[in-house]
């Protein structure tokens, strides 16, 4: 008898300025230890996607975590796997069975959107300068279902409306 593997939930985390701005000229336009460590938090012990500029505004792989970083560009590097498309990278992240974490940047963000099951967001209470933009969301596809007041952001957790879920393939 064979048991079903259910799929690992796929998130989308980020931090964004009131304003949209998720960074500025290859990195995050402000400093926030309180949602760094919630960051950290939450993805401990998943696999994490992201694009390779992300990456180098990091600067290392994130530890305790599966880093995949998308890229055709870099060199092998001791901690991180390198798909060169977004579709090779969650195919090779669903096979670990682990949550899936995509941390940016805004293109990654913007195809995770339409496959993701929750968004965890937090809103800073500021405005930043800057020159890559979080994608819009969709109010009639996505729904907030948790809000953490935090003294510099908001933490939204957002989840796909059940109308919404499963239409990939549907029609």
């Amino acid at each position: 008898m064979t048991m079903a593997i259910e799929k690992p939930e796929e998130i989308i985390v980020a931090a964004v300025a009131s304003n949209g701005v998720i960074g500025a000229k290859g990195r995050i336009p402000w400093h926030c230890p309180e949602d760094l460590r919630l960051f950290r938090a939450l993805t401990l012990g998943g696999t994490v996607i992201m694009g390779r500029r992300t990456y180098h505004s990091i600067g290392h792989p994130l530890a305790g975590r599966r880093n995949i970083v998308i890229s055709s560009t870099l060199s092998e590097t001791p901690g991180i796997i390198l798909p060169p498309t977004f579709d090779a990278a969650v195919a090779l992240a669903l096979s670990f069975l682990a949550p899936i974490y995509y941390c940016g940047g805004a293109q990654i963000y913007a195809r995770a959107l339409e496959r993701a099951d929750a968004i965890y967001l937090s809103r800073m209470k500021a405005n930043a300068e800057g020159d890559v933009f979080f994608p819009d969301i969709d109010p009639l596809v996505w729904q907030v279902v948790q809000e953490e007041d935090f003294a510099d952001f908001v933490h939204l957790r957002y989840r796909r409306n059940s109308a919404e879920h499963g239409i990939a393939g549907s029609g």
